[in-house]
């Protein structure tokens, strides 16, 4: 694994877990940027109207009973954090620290999560990552973290495009 400035065996253990398509589902907003021009105002507002996705959920609490802490790195950015903090504590999320891509940040996810991946390991060492971005999963994989790809939330192939533009085309969630 990357490098850390605490020895390994020192450090807390911690998964990390990806928000949309892992713990919460988007499908019922992706309708709002699968046509251009892309309506992100509508997008963003349905947020907290994201069912929860109960097998990413329980996976969440099952970390949680293994003694691990909990770090949620999201694409999604900062100016949502109060609505994300709520909806996490809304649907029974075991609570952890959250990490979100900075407001002007549209880098896409795959450049953007191993850079917050080797910020986290400074401190903690990483016995998971959960995420569900095909892009993300091979970048990480690559770097040698033990990533597990998330495809519990099903989606069309039209659905799969517009949630994987949001991520790494347009660098939004």
């Amino acid at each position: 694994m990357p490098g850390s400035d605490v020895p390994a065996d020192l450090r807390p253990t911690v998964a990390v877990f990806d928000i949309d398509g892992v713990l919460a589902d988007v499908r019922h907003r992706l309708r709002y940027v699968e046509r251009t021009p892309k309506d992100w105002p509508a997008f963003f507002g349905a947020m907290d109207s994201d069912g929860p996705l109960d097998v990413g959920i329980a996976l969440a609490h099952e970390q949680v009973t293994l003694g691990h802490g909990l770090v949620f790195l999201t694409g999604r950015n900062e100016s949502h954090r109060a609505v994300t903090e709520a909806w996490l504590r809304r649907h029974g999320v075991p609570e952890g620290r959250l990490i979100m891509r900075r407001d002007n940040d549209r880098r896409p996810a795959r450049q953007v999560k191993p850079e917050a991946m080797h910020r986290i390991a400074r401190t903690h060492r990483v016995v998971a990552v959960i995420d569900d971005d095909p892009a993300v999963v091979a970048a990480l994989r690559s770097a040698g973290w033990p990533v597990h790809h998330a495809t519990w939330m099903p989606t069309r192939a039209d659905e799969q495009g517009a949630l994987f533009a949001v991520q790494e085309v347009d660098g939004r969630s």
